[in-house]
This record gives structure tokens, sequence and C-alpha cells, in this order.
């Protein structure tokens, strides 16, 4: 049995990880920054055993959510042994940005990069006393190459694939594996208004959650670092 920090619970590929997480019979610890959302869900503590689940307050932009959602988490089950990290946003500035749009790329950068640096960092402690800590990060096929003019979006994806590299090469001789989920269009919120893929023909989040499920039960020496996915061809 794991028990596993997951970001973004309450909707899209983090409620689907952390439904699928629930059915294998591990311990979730879920941040969310709306509890009330979680109500009525999949995932909701009334659905599951008391000793299972424990839903925390967690703000990307608010270190000290962070702080507390790991020490509730450590009071509740004594420790834990994986992150995933689901929580991130989309930002359309381009590279000609207007003048103003600083603030929103630099909200990009704190909640897509700086925020999961800042939450695995917190975790480092706990992930080496487990001696087979897992990391797995939603990353997304922008981390990997650039298409169109996103580059608020694209530079936080780069940059937190750079942040995956080196926490790989950190935690290795501790035993903790990092995995770089790199996906193009998944059926989310995030790409209705953006993608003229029809949604049945996009990665589906229940199949992100499958990809995560088979990686937490992997031996040490077999865990991969990077699964990119693509629902499209691209030359």
């Amino acid at each position: 049995m794991r028990t596993i920090l997951i970001s973004g619970a309450n909707r899209g590929i983090g409620l689907n990880i952390a439904y699928r997480e629930l059915k294998e019979g591990n311990r979730i610890s879920a941040g969310v920054r709306d509890i009330e959302s979680i109500k009525g869900s999949i995932i909701d503590p009334n659905k599951w055993p008391k000793e299972r689940i424990i839903i925390n307050k967690y703000d990307a932009l608010d270190k000290s959510s962070a702080e507390k959602w790991i020490s509730n988490t450590v009071n509740k089950f004594g420790s834990f042994d994986s992150v995933i990290n689901c929580s991130g946003i989309l930002s359309k500035v381009p590279f000609l940005f207007e003048d103003g749009d600083e603030k929103e790329i630099l909200n990009t950068l704190n909640i897509n990069f700086l925020a999961i640096w800042n939450l695995c960092r917190l975790s480092w402690e706990n992930l080496c006393k487990s001696k087979r800590g897992r990391i797995i990060v939603l990353v997304s096929m922008s981390g990997k190459r650039s298409k169109g003019d996103l580059a608020a979006y694209s530079a936080s994806k780069f940059a937190l694939m750079g942040l995956c590299q080196t926490m790989k090469n950190k935690g290795w001789n501790e035993n903790i594996r990092i995995t770089a989920i790199c996906p193009s269009w998944v059926n989310t919120k995030m790409a209705e208004n953006i993608s003229s893929i029809e949604k049945n023909n996009m990665t589906q989040p229940e199949d992100i959650a499958d990809i995560c499920s088979t990686i937490l039960k992997l031996p040490t020496q077999s865990v991969p670092f990077e699964i990119a996915l693509n629902c499209n061809y691209e030359v």
C-alpha cells in the first residue's frame, strides 16, 4: 500500500488519479483549492473508509498551505511515500506580450513551476525515509516542444521538465524515482476552448490514471523517467 499526496485532485486528471488509487487500496491525501468541490464527487470522504483519505486545503500560491498539507498528512497517516502533481493553469500570453501581462506570466510560472518545486522540496524528507519514493509530475508535451505562441505556458512547462531532471539526479541514490508525464490534448476543461480535436479523440483522464497506477507498482529499477503521450500525429 502507498500513501500518496495528489495536488489538483478536485477535477480532471487529479480527480481520476485519486479515485483510481483509492480503488487500488492506497491511502490518499488530496490537495485542493476548494474543499467544498469534493462533496458528492467520486472521492468524497463520506464514500470511503476514514483511514484511507484526507482532504486538504491547498493553494499553489500559498507556501504555508503546502506546509500544512504535509503536516496534516503525516499526523493522519504517519508518513507518505508518493507525490503526484496535477495542479496547473493555462496561459495564452504570447511572446509579444502587452505591457501589464508580466503579472500573468509570473503567476503562470509560480503555479506551474515554483509551487511544484516547493511541494516536492517540502516532501523530500518523507520520500527519503520511505526508501521507495515516487514523484509523478504532469508536465505536458509543451514542456518538450513549443507549438504556436503560448510563450508563458510553454516556458513554465520547460522549466518544470528541467526541475524533473534535477530531482531525478538528486533522488537517485535515495531510491526516489521521478516520472514526467507529457500528454498533448487531454479531455479536461483546460482543453475545451483551445483545441479543435473532438473530446473522444483526446487522451482521457482515466488513461493517465491507469499510467500512474502502473508506475506506482513498478519496482525501483524499472520506473520510467519520461512518458510522452500524443493523441494526434506530429511531424
